[in-house]
């Protein structure tokens, strides 16, 4: 390892600081939680006793929802694509309001009704079959892990990157902070810290647009040079290194949609906020705060990576992954820039917690509480035991992920994508019909899952892309056909008791 320079030396420390402080506001958060002891445990640490503010459900629901892609990835295409690459980030904007919408209120109102912390929780109550729980619980854990195993590899490789620090040291630093705070701390931890986070990444955004305006000698001159050197920059489908318009063909889009936009109602981590929020009210508000800060992020990164071309170096980059860290390191103070790359490491520090915290609740309330010891939290014995639990199991799987993330594979993309699209295969259809349709039962659900499942991977693997339409489109059609289809055929009537609590 080569000496790490004066700048590194400060982005490291600015770096370090913002990791501490999470952990700091976590480890306090947990202090005062058992200070109150309001609530049951399970209540307060797995949906933060259901207190949301807006501002607080907005912030964590964006902040889980970015990925590193939103600050280094998508800028750096937007580099080669021109804004092209920000007209298709836009289509994000409306995720907040889109998933509080459809189901926030809706899976408030039964959740509080049937006692639930956690969507399998729901799933219990609205199809009453262990093979649904156990079937949706496994598949969580094991999407969950493999994503965790991407945002650990993705963390360690910034920190690795932007200071020169090898890659285990990056891993561990990263590691054990994103550990110590969701395992002591809980849920309010992860939605507390995710509410610094979501404002660090929003001033992190306007940090970048001013450095790279500044660097570029004003938007009059970075307009004339795009102008010069790549005619159509600011065109729908153009840009040095895209296609014309096949970049924005149908297939693509339609994918896009799904993929990032309806497609993350069957997000596990995404739905479960819906249990925590306070009241109407801060619903409400949330969606909007939402809406205005992924507007904020989406539009202004992507803008900003846009804008990036004439402060490249005439060689070019070797990756579009590189194009923001090479802009931040050459072109942004030291203070600033360290301050900036807090902001994708927030995006991933944000949703390990959350993938993390959501599959301890998983194993301790969904599997060994149900089906294991076959209790509930009024059997005092158990109930002493489930914060000593919960505390070991959350330590265990951030070390059983970090331990896979110590050797990282070269396909780390297409690991997470596949995640991502294996967790919308497995619960967009259970989650949505569930809620929406009376008849949906045990039966729907199982098939919608076994089909779904079963038509992601095989186009995953076998590469067939009809159309240049994503296998997570396929999966979802597929897997919506099999639900209806299933209840239809079944004919089995409505359980009153679920038609009660759960509409």
């Amino acid at each position: 390892m080569s000496a790490m320079t004066s700048k590194q030396v400060i982005i490291l420390l600015v770096l370090v600081i913002y990791m501490v402080a999470n952990m700091v506001l976590g480890l306090k958060v947990s202090h005062i939680e058992k200070g109150q002891k309001t609530g049951s445990f399970l209540q307060n640490y797995f949906v933060g006793g259901r207190s949301m503010g807006g501002l607080v459900l907005a912030m964590t629901l964006v902040a889980t929802y970015t990925s590193a892609s939103s600050f280094l990835g998508g800028p750096g295409l937007a580099a080669s694509w021109g804004l092209t690459q920000s007209w298709v980030a836009a289509i994000q904007i409306g995720t907040a309001f889109l998933t509080l919408g459809v189901i926030g209120k809706k899976i408030a109102l039964v959740s509080r009704r049937i006692n639930a912390v956690t969507i399998t929780d729901y799933f219990k109550a609205r199809y009453k079959s262990p093979a649904v729980v156990i079937l949706c619980g496994l598949c969580l854990v094991v999407f969950f892990i493999t994503q965790m195993v991407a945002q650990f590899i993705g963390g360690a490789t910034l920190i690795e990157t932007v200071t020169g620090l090898p890659y285990w040291a990056g891993l561990a630093l990263f590691g054990t902070i994103v550990i110590l705070y969701t395992s002591i701390g809980g849920f309010k931890a992860v939605v507390m810290t995710d509410t610094l986070q979501g404002i660090i990444m929003t001033i992190g955004t306007f940090l970048l647009l001013f450095f790279v305006i500044k660097a570029g000698g004003g938007m009059s001159e970075i307009t004339a040079q795009l102008n010069a050197t790549n005619p159509g920059w600011d065109l729908l489908g153009k840009g040095p290194y895209s296609d014309g318009l096949t970049t924005l063909s149908p297939g693509y889009m339609i994918s896009f949609w799904v993929l990032v936009g309806i497609g993350v109602l069957g997000l596990p981590q995404t739905a479960v906020r819906g249990m925590g929020f306070k009241n109407t009210e801060s619903m409400h508000r949330a969606m909007i705060y939402g809406t205005v800060v992924v507007g904020i992020l989406m539009i202004g990164m992507h803008f900003a990576g846009a804008l990036t071309l004439p402060l490249l170096p005439e060689e070019g980059i070797a990756s579009t992954d590189q194009v923001i860290p090479y802009v931040v390191l050459e072109y942004m103070p030291s203070v600033a820039a360290g301050f900036f790359l807090a902001a994708p490491l927030a995006a991933v520090m944000s949703t390990v917690s959350s993938l993390l915290i959501l599959a301890s609740a998983t194993i301790i309330k969904d599997l060994y509480m149900t089906y294991i010891v076959k209790s509930d939290e009024t059997n005092e014995k158990i109930s002493k035991k489930i914060p000593t639990y919960s505390f070991l199991i959350t330590i265990v799987l951030g070390v059983i992920v970090f331990i896979f993330a110590l050797s990282p594979p070269d396909i780390i993309v297409w690991i997470n994508l596949f995640a991502m699209g294996g967790l919308e295969a497995t619960f967009f259809w259970p989650l949505i019909g569930g809620l929406y349709w009376k008849k949906g039962n045990s039966t729907c659900c199982i098939w919608s899952i076994v089909v779904g499942l079963a038509v992601f991977i095989f186009f995953n693997q076998v590469k067939i892309a009809p159309y240049n339409i994503h296998e997570i489109v396929l999966a979802l059609a597929a897997g919506g056909i099999a639900y209806f289809v299933a209840g239809k055929v079944s004919k089995k009537e409505p359980d009153k008791e679920i038609i009660d609590k759960c509409f």
